[in-house]
């Protein structure tokens, strides 16, 4: 049985693996706090490829008012976080 702090990392993982793919970097070089605009160039298509590609890894909906928050990869775990416990919540 999987307990729930492996289960965020392995989400973690999951979401820096689709980050990394869409902004072609490697992920030794994408740092938990490492700015996706200023450090790794990325453009708003990007930022909207990473919300898209991420809603149908987790198969959730994710509020494009969030887009501002997603400018790390923390900011995407927390988004993410939020959007699968707002979703486990409607389905109890």
């Amino acid at each position: 049985m999987t307990t729930a702090h492996e289960t965020a990392a392995a989400d973690r993982a999951k979401i820096k693996t689709i980050v990394c793919d869409i902004l072609e970097i490697e992920p030794d070089d994408l740092t938990d706090t490492a700015l996706f605009r200023e450090d790794h160039d990325a453009d708003s298509m990007a930022a909207i490829e990473i919300l898209s590609q991420l809603e149908r890894a987790f198969r959730t909906d994710i509020d494009q008012a969030d887009l501002p928050r997603m400018v790390n990869l923390d900011g995407i775990v927390a988004v993410v976080s939020e959007s699968l416990a707002a979703r486990a919540a409607r389905t109890n």
